[in-house]
Parts: C-alpha cells; sequence; structure tokens
C-alpha cells in the first residue's frame, strides 16, 4: 500500500484558516470527494475533499488548528501500480538517508584540536557543530535562532545556550541556507554535538577542509576578518509588520557621516512613534524617502556609503565559561559598561553577563543578544516587553510582537461586541437567577459580523433614507419572463433586477462607487462595479459579491446570485468571493417589513435596504389605483456622501425600478 498525504487545496488566498470539524477517523475508508476536514475563515465555513480513494492511516491535524493551503491533512494509504513505485522510490531514498554517516564529531577529540563544521559526503553539505564552549556539558538550549530555509552569514546566530553561570550566543562557522535542524529549545548539548545542516552551495575541495581542521584560534580569526565597504541600502527594518506607517521627521541629509545607532528617520503610526537606527557607519549618498512619506518594512530609506576603514563583524567563538565571569567580576567595578564602548546605552551581549545580572541591571530584563540587538533597531525598551521564552526570557519574537501592539491598533481583545473606544462595557449579568438558561457558543462568522458591525456603527456617520418604488410593471414582466428563464434552468427572481437597477445607479451617481482613503484627506474613485449580496446562512450572514454587474444582464446576474447564495448556505464560499464590493443590497424579501436601517459595510459608503413589497392604493390624478409597492430604505456614509447626492442616487434608483424599459438604455 502506498501512502499520500493530502494537503489543504486553493482555498481563495485565505491564510491560518481555522479546522473547526475533522469527517474522519484512521482506519476510514473514503471515496475520492468525500470530506474529510470543514475549516472556517472568517467570511465562510467550507468543507474540504479528498483528492484520492484510500484508507485513512494518520490525521495530522487536531480541531482548532489553523491551516492555509499546502498545509497537510492526512496521510492516505492507496492501492495502484504506479504510486506503489512512487512509494518504493521513497523508500528507497530513506534507505539511502539511513547508510549516510552521522554528522558527530570524532570520538578521539584529543587527537586533533576540535573542529567547528565537518563537510558531508555530498560536498555541498555542511555540518555545523557546537564549538569550544570552555568545557561545559549538557548545556540548555534556551533559544534557536533560526528556521529551515533560512539563509545565514558565517558568524549569525544560530541558537543561545545557558549554563548554570552564563549564557551566550553561538555563531555559525559557515554560510548557506538552512537544510536541517538538529537541536530544539531545550535540549542539552555539549562542545562538537550537531547543530544543524547547510547547503554551502559550494563544494568544499579537500584543501579547504583541511584548512577548516587546523583553523586558526578565534583571535587570529579577528584580525583577518574581513572589511566591509561600498554603496549599500539602508531599508526599514522589521517593524512589527506595520504598513504605510508616516515619516514624520527626516534626521539626516546627503553628505551627512553617521555612526551605527544614529537615528536617520522617525516614523509614526496611530499608536506610537519610533526612531529608526543606521545599522552601520558610513557617509550618506542620497535620502530616499521625506516627510509625510508612508513607509512599511523593506521601503528603502537612504544610499549609505559604507566606511572602507569599518572591519566586518569580528566572527567570536563564545569565550569559556569560567573566563565570562571573571572578566564580568573585573568590569563591575568600572563604570558598568565594560565593553569600552561610549554608547553607554548598548547593554553588553547576553553571552557576556551572567544570568542574576541580566535579571538585575540596567533595564531590568533577561533577554539575549539577538533580542537585544533588534530592540535597539526598534527603539523598543525591553523592560516593557512581555517574555514568553524559557526561564522569563525575551525573544526576538517577543519583541517583534510588542512593537507590532504598538504600531497598529489591535483588535479589542477581551471585549464583547457591545463595547468600543471609550464606552462602557454592558454589564455582566447571572441571568441563570431568573429561570432556566442555556449557553450556546457563537460561531465565529457570528462573532465577526457582530465586531464588524459594531465598528461600522461606531466609524460610519449613518444617514437613512427611505422611498418606495412601484414595481406594479417590472412584476408583471418578470411574471412573463418565468417561463423562459425555467427553459433555461434559472429562477428569476426580483434580485437580478435590483442588481441591475444599483449598477446603473452607481453610474449615474459616482459619488456613491467610492471608498474613504485611509490617510482621511481623499477618496478612491472606483472604476468598476461589483455589488455584495447579503445571504443569511446557519452560522450568520455573509455578503458574496457579484463582480461587474454593469456588463452583465438580467439572466446571467440571476444565475450568478442563485449559485453564489447556494456555496454561502453551503458553507463553500471562497475568500476572494466575498471581496472588492462597491455596494450591498440587503434583501429581507418575503421575510416582512415595511423598512428598517442597515448598516453600510464599511470600506463601502452606502448599503440598500430592501423590505417586502404590498399591494397599495395609488393616486393617479384621477382616482386610487392598486400598485405594487416595495420600500427601500437607504443608509450612507456622510463623510463621502451628501442629502443632496444621496437624494438625486435614490430618485434615479426608483425611476428604473419603476420603468423596467430604463434598464435597457
Amino acid at each position: 500500500m502506498a501512502k499520500y498525504t493530502v494537503p489543504v487545496p486553493d482555498i481563495g488566498g485565505a491564510e491560518n484558516v481555522d479546522v473547526i470539524e475533522i469527517a474522519v477517523s484512521v482506519g476510514d475508508t473514503i471515496a475520492a470527494d468525500d470530506p474529510i476536514v470543514t475549516l472556517e475563515s472568517d467570511k465562510a465555513s467550507m468543507d474540504i475533499p479528498s483528492p484520492r480513494a484510500g484508507k485513512v492511516a494518520e490525521i495530522l491535524v487536531a480541531m482548532g488548528d489553523q491551516v492555509s493551503e499546502g498545509s497537510d491533512l492526512i496521510v492516505l494509504e492507496e492501492s495502484g501500480d504506479a504510486s506503489t513505485d512512487e512509494s518504493g522510490g521513497a523508500a528507497d531514498s530513506s534507505v539511502e538517508d539511513d547508510a549516510k554517516p552521522a554528522s558527530t564529531p570524532s570520538d578521539d577529540v584529543s587527537a586533533a584540536p576540535a573542529k567547528t563544521s565537518t563537510p558531508s559526503e555530498s560536498s555541498h553539505e555542511i555540518s555545523v557543530v557546537i564549538p569550544d564552549i570552555g568545557g561545559a556539558e549538557n548545556v540548555d538550549v534556551i533559544e534557536v535562532c533560526v528556521s529551515v530555509g533560512d539563509e545565514i552569514a558565517e558568524g549569525d546566530s544560530m541558537l543561545v545556550l545557558e549554563s548554570d553561570k552564563a549564557s551566550m550566543e553561538v555563531p555559525s562557522s559557515h554560510s548557506g541556507t538552512i537544510i536541517e535542524i538538529l537541536v530544539k529549545e531545550g535540549a542539552k548539548v555539549s562542545e562538537g554535538d550537531a547543530v544543524l545542516t547547510l547547503n554551502s552551495g559550494a563544494a568544499e575541495t579537500p584543501e579547504a577542509a583541511a584548512s577548516n581542521d587546523t583553523e586558526a584560534p578565534p583571535s587570529a580569526k579577528e584580525d583577518s576578518a574581513p572589511v566591509s565597504s561600498g554603496k549599500k541600502t539602508i531599508n526599514v527594518p522589521d517593524i512589527g509588520g506595520s504598513e504605510k506607517v508616516d515619516v514624520i521627521e527626516v534626521s539626516v541629509k546627503a553628505g551627512d557621516t553617521l555612526a551605527e545607532g544614529d537615528t536617520m528617520v522617525v516614523l509614526e503610526s496611530d499608536k506610537a512613534s519610533m526612531d529608526v537606527p543606521a545599522p552601520s557607519a558610513g557617509k550618506v549618498i542620497s535620502v530616499l524617502i521625506k516627510e509625510g512619506d508612508k513607509v512599511s518594512e523593506g521601503s528603502a530609506i537612504l544610499e549609505l556609503e559604507v566606511e572602507s576603514s569599518q572591519p566586518a563583524a569580528p566572527q567570536k567563538a563564545p569565550a569559556p565559561v569560567a573566563e565570562k565571569k571573571a572578566a564580568q567580576q573585573k568590569s563591575a567595578s568600572g563604570n558598568g559598561s565594560g565593553n569600552g564602548s561610549s554608547d553607554g546605552d548598548k547593554p553588553r551581549s547576553t553571552h557576556e553577563r551572567l544570568p542574576q545580572e541580566i535579571k538585575s541591571s540596567g533595564s531590568d530584563v533577561y533577554a539575549g543578544p539577538a533580542a537585544r540587538k533588534l530592540a535597539r533597531q526598534l527603539g523598543v525598551d525591553l523592560a516593557e516587553v512581555k517574555a514568553a521564552g524559557p526561564k522569563g526570557r525575551i525573544t526576538k519574537d517577543d519583541v517583534k510582537a510588542h512593537v507590532k501592539t504598538r504600531m497598529q491598533q489591535p483588535p479589542s481583545a477581551g471585549q464583547g461586541p457591545s463595547s468600543g473606544t471609550g464606552i462602557p462595557q454592558i454589564p455582566e449579568v447571572d441571568f441563570s437567577k431568573f429561570g432556566e438558561v442555556e449557553i450556546v457558543k457563537m460561531s465565529k462568522i457570528h462573532k465577526l459580523t457582530a465586531i464588524n458591525m459594531t465598528r461600522n456603527w461606531l466609524n460610519v456617520p449613518h444617514v437613512t433614507q427611505f422611498d418606495d418604488a412601484d414595481v406594479t410593471d417590472l412584476e408583471e414582466f418578470r411574471s412573463s419572463m418565468k417561463g423562459e428563464a425555467e427553459k433555461a434552468g434559472i429562477k428569476l427572481t426580483p434580485l437580478p433586477f435590483l442588481l441591475k437597477a444599483c449598477a446603473m445607479a452607481l453610474k449615474h451617481e459616482s459619488s456613491f462607487n467610492v471608498a474613504l482613503h485611509a490617510d482621511g484627506e481623499h477618496l478612491v474613485k472606483k472604476k468598476y462595479i461589483h455589488i455584495g449580496v447579503a445571504v443569511a446562512t446557519q452560522v450568520g450572514l455573509v455578503v458574496p459579491v457579484v463582480k461587474d454587474v454593469d456588463k452583465k444582464g438580467l439572466f446571467q446576474l440571476a444565475e450568478e446570485t442563485n449559485t453564489l447564495a447556494a456555496k454561502a448556505r453551503d458553507g463553500k464560499l471562497l475568500p476572494n468571493e466575498m471581496q472588492g464590493g462597491c455596494f450591498t443590497i440587503s434583501s429581507l424579501g418575503a421575510i416582512g417589513g415595511t423598512g428598517f436601517t442597515p448598516i453600510v459595510n464599511a470600506p463601502e459608503v452606502a448599503i440598500l435596504g430592501v423590505s417586502k413589497s404590498s399591494m397599495q392604493p395609488v393616486w393617479d390624478g384621477k382616482a386610487f389605483v392598486p400598485r405594487q409597492m416595495l420600500p427601500l430604505s437607504l443608509s450612507y456614509d456622510h463623510r463621502a456622501i451628501n442629502g443632496v447626492d444621496a437624494g438625486r442616487f435614490f430618485t434615479y434608483l426608483t425611476a428604473l425600478l419603476t420603468d423596467v424599459r430604463r434598464l435597457s438604455l
């Protein structure tokens, strides 16, 4: 029996989607297209079918996990010659892998100097090992600084070790791409233990390997460190995922000479401002941004001519623990800097400080060199960062999470949809004291709809106008076309007429087909017409979007809306089928009611509410005549749309619905 791993298929670009149901068990025999799991995004839920038949050998996800396209779901056992061959190939490969010699240091460590790397059989692969760490053994790995697939340079930190006396960073002895990481946080290692496997990108020659075997001590390597020079583009560093952050100050100009750590620009989000320091010294050739620009991680700031006299960072192996302790005690009697740096606010590297000193000195935090360097780059006070690492240690991820929290407005954590900024939360009530109750968990879509509606209601200054459209002629025409529509396999409802009329009204009154720009100073005028249609489902309200409504006929719109509504109710809508709307129609249809005030679905600026039509007496100038009247309510964002614009839009829309012939113009 061959094994096949079933991944998550294309789910419309959605990422980190919740697994809310697993439809199979180990040992089940399933057919192709049988559902495996059910996923739920913030917009819809969807069943994921099996692409093949077979027996479930292993389930690789659990309820509550988050997955994206390509994530592994289950392992199937299937029969068939082709797959058997594939399995055989895989088995042969694994045998070859097992046959490879383990990347471990020589047993006779006294016979030759300790190696920091061992060339593998493939020449391109290098096994990087723990260097001399002063005789310490079984040292804890408290942080792994790299991931599989990372490109690292010689001297980049691989992991952080901690003994009972000190912590230290372990640098890589080679450059390359990480193929495999052989240790994890919590493991214990000693000198010579394999850490990771690198693909160096080029085969090592025997001479190079011999050179590695007899490499000079760290001090000799420092003296011969390469010189860093040349033109360099400096970019915005990692700012915690924030995007389009304002540049409020440019602190340098062309011709300035910068030292490492000097402020280049100051950025400001809606929550905080931060200095962006220079990562290296040099002379400014040109400044590539100006005050008022918006930047994100990776945006170019300036071009720097790196000083040719500046040596590249020395690649030191960590000093023995006992030497570090002695050096630390010696420096403790000095001014506290210990490293001779004039930049007193830069703490020493963690591997030069004892844990108890790290926790009690300076900013009173416990963090490794990588985390401290990142914090300095981002201007973060480590005392404000919540530590999530082992033994209360602050990691780089903790720093990034802190910056992201400060630079972006987070969702209201711990607050329900009944609360908002500056608004007191509704007090909790124990309803059980009044009678029997049942607590029912809200679906994710229901919760997100509640939060979105609260946000829209708090941020959008709503105005709602009401009118009735005489749809007598429209209904007569629709009834006359039902037979023809049924022959084409289409159910012709009033919705396609509403879609077509709204599209023509959006073209006629273009002030409705806009969005407010995030800067609050511009309007985004849309050249396309996509209209959302609210659909009630068992898990909550979803809004599929009909694209290019103005370019489609009534029958095509009827077919598309029926298909989207069916997918919505079955939980099979993809995220891209609910994006890009310019305007929304929310219809109560046959449910009833004479009117309601729909909430604008921001960033759209208007929404049409449709209630139940009824036969009413209408004065035609001579007598009251029965007419089919359709109540409409138009809510709009008063920041973007004025009342007179709304009046023109509404008048034109009702005229289109009253005289169906206008829809063909």
